[in-house]
């Protein structure tokens, strides 16, 4: 197995108005975009090609939109531990260009 292209953890992934975790994953490996609830279940998940991720419109820099197989999940993603002395990118901002980079579709 392959090393992931980008791993998250506490996140919460929510569908419509309603909760589904507070302290999900949201992993790429092998193609595949997963999201995952706290007991490392699958939630969701599909070909990377497939995924749309975007920001939403005025929605703090924490969070993401993640269209798999149809539905629509919103993200909200921590901050990660950058390196001593740099700030570092949101994580929601490094998801949607892990996916628009494993998808062939960004630099």
């Amino acid at each position: 197995m392959a090393e992931p292209e980008f791993t998250a953890t506490g996140v919460r992934i929510g569908k419509r108005m309603r909760s589904l975790t507070r302290a999900g994953q949201v992993r790429i490996s092998d193609g595949r975009v997963e999201l995952l609830n706290s007991y490392g279940s699958e939630i969701d998940s599909a070909p990377v090609q497939a995924v749309r991720a975007s920001k939403p419109w005025f929605a703090p820099d924490d969070k993401a939109l993640a269209d798999l197989n149809g539905e629509r999940y919103l993200l909200t993603l921590g901050e990660q531990d950058p390196a001593p002395g740099e700030p570092g990118p949101p994580a929601a901002r490094r998801f949607i260009e892990a996916v628009r980079r494993a998808a062939g579709r960004g630099d």
